[in-house]
């Protein structure tokens, strides 16, 4: 069988290309496992959580009993009430035993097999009363797994539930219990706030504080994706460079799991046999990164629709986002606060030199066509109009097929000027770099691509990668402070073309100052040619 890159569900090494684990295994066993630690997998959607479990069962059975539960098996008519709950769960328990390969182990079931079988109500008091029964008798220690919490978090039997495992864990000296648990999911069940009582005093006491911080890094290394890489490599003979093509992938996707192997699936199965890619030797190139990046960017994934309802769900969050794109301000990452923990636990966020950085350059560019798509709505007035003008002059920008950015410069000064040129300073200080992304999406939308420069990204300065069939411009943002400011940020871009190999970069400038020369004109500086534009 033909194995291939897995983008739904969970991987298997017989049938999927993918990164070993055989490193987070062992990291999460001695560190967490072994000490008998309950603690929580969360991450974002689509981050290799359930492969992780499964590949950890299988990792632990030498030296303890694995109950890998998956809770999207218990319907949401068996948290109704606690007796329902105690019939479902202790049925796929037994179901979970009746495929193992252990000895006695349906003598060891019988607890919960009576209680399956009893006509009478079961509470989850007596439940528990069982499993501690089975974790007395069983020859090794019993490790409980439950996948896909999200769907019970917020019911009032799973909060019993969670309520019962803390209460044995704390007794565990006196009454047996599992050895650790794991629960896994997208939502951070310790730091939820559930309501375990009616009473006011006690409604946001968490059920799960005893649980161990899992702070583990579920990305993939450049070194991860490079040895799944090599797999692919030994059965193909493409001629790639691995480690080049790694480095590459991880430069778009800061190594989200889902992201790496969806440049990678578009490569092997989308990509071949199109223009410019006849052969696997001109698929797995930089070319071909590029293009499975322009596809993702505008596929329906899950992940993005989650996201799109995310940002719906919570404004706060939208507006951080928003605030952080356009007008490059910085938050510190603080979790304490509400819209950068709901961001980071989604996986939309993570810190940087003490800052919030969104995680990845496919997810940040992914919200700002979002945003910027939101602008050109009927309703947006002036932002839509800038959109329109450039589709409309869309033909004047290429020669031979190829994007000419000096004209792009100067026909953006130009109707930047006559749309907005006696708007005040606020005004552009809030929306000058957005219009001009919206001036330049529909120029290169459906052949290039543009990402924006996170680390140099500020209040004062944004830097664009443009990337258009193999051609790449660098272009600098910035807000206008003085011409000492501004040299330095010609020298900046210099700079920042000597580490891109590019001997032409533009700089483009929103000047408050009345007595400013609209325009574009040429620098040199060093080697390096400077087109400077100013509104």
């Amino acid at each position: 069988m033909r194995r291939r890159f897995n983008t739904t569900g969970f991987c298997n090494p017989q049938r999927d290309y993918m990164v070993r684990l055989d490193d987070r295994l062992e990291k999460i066993t001695e560190d967490y496992v072994a000490y008998g630690s309950y603690f929580v997998i969360n991450k974002g959607r689509q981050y290799g959580k359930t492969t992780t479990l499964r590949a950890l069962a299988k990792y632990l059975m030498t030296d303890y009993i694995v109950f890998s539960l998956d809770f999207q098996k218990i319907g949401t008519e068996d948290f109704v009430d606690a007796p329902t709950f105690v019939r479902a769960f202790a049925k796929i328990v037994i179901q979970k035993a009746q495929i193992m390969d252990v000895n006695s182990m349906e003598e060891l079931m019988k607890p919960l097999s009576e209680l399956v079988k009893s006509s009478e109500d079961v509470s989850q008091k007596e439940l528990f009363i069982r499993l501690s029964r089975i974790c007395a008798k069983a020859q090794k220690p019993i490790v409980l797994m439950i996948d896909e919490v999200d769907s019970a978090s917020n019911n009032q039997v799973f909060i019993d539930f969670l309520a019962q495992l803390r209460a044995y864990y704390l007794d565990r000296d006196e009454m047996p219990t599992f050895h650790s648990v794991i629960l896994a999911g997208v939502y951070d069940i310790k730091n939820l706030k559930l309501k375990l009582r009616s009473d006011s005093e006690h409604q946001y006491n968490s059920p799960w504080n005893i649980a161990a911080d899992f702070d583990m890094d579920m990305s993939f290394s450049t070194s991860q994706i490079a040895g799944m890489l090599e797999e692919y490599e030994a059965d193909y003979h493409t001629g790639m460079s691995v480690q080049e093509m790694a480095e590459e992938i991880y430069q778009y996707t800061s190594g989200y799991p889902v992201l790496v192997s969806s440049i990678c699936k578009y490569i092997d199965e989308k990509l071949l046999g199109r223009d410019n890619f006849e052969k696997l030797d001109k698929a797995w190139t930089e070319a071909g990164i590029e293009e499975a990046v322009r596809h993702i960017l505008t596929d329906r994934m899950p992940l993005f629709e989650s996201m799109i309802r995310h940002l719906d769900d919570y404004p706060e969050m939208k507006q951080m986002f928003q605030s952080m794109l356009f007008q490059g301000v910085e938050y510190t990452y603080n979790q304490d606060v509400k819209e950068i923990s709901l961001a980071a636990m989604f996986g939309y966020v993570v810190s940087y030199a003490g800052k919030v950085r969104v995680s990845n350059r496919i997810f940040e560019t992914r919200l700002y066509n979002y945003f910027l798509s939101e602008a050109e709505l009927p309703c947006s007035g002036s932002s839509r109009e800038i959109a329109s003008m450039a589709r409309r002059d869309r033909n004047y920008f290429f020669h031979d097929g190829m994007l000419d950015m000096d004209t792009v410069m100067r026909r953006f000064v130009r109707t930047f000027t006559d749309l907005y040129g006696e708007e005040d300073i606020r005004f552009v200080e809030e929306y000058g770099r957005k219009f001009f992304l919206l001036y330049l999406i529909p120029i290169i939308n459906g052949t290039g691509n543009y990402y924006i420069e996170a680390q140099t990204r500020n209040e004062r300065r944004t830097d664009v990668i443009v990337d258009y069939l193999g051609e790449q411009f660098i272009i600098e943002l910035k807000i206008w402070r003085g011409n000492e400011y501004n040299e330095r940020g010609e020298r900046q871009l210099a700079d920042y073309l000597e580490y891109y190999r590019k001997d032409r970069g533009y700089l483009l400038s929103f000047n408050f100052n009345q007595k400013k020369e609209i325009g574009v004109k040429e620098l040199q500086i060093g080697d390096k040619t400077i087109v400077e534009a100013v509104v």
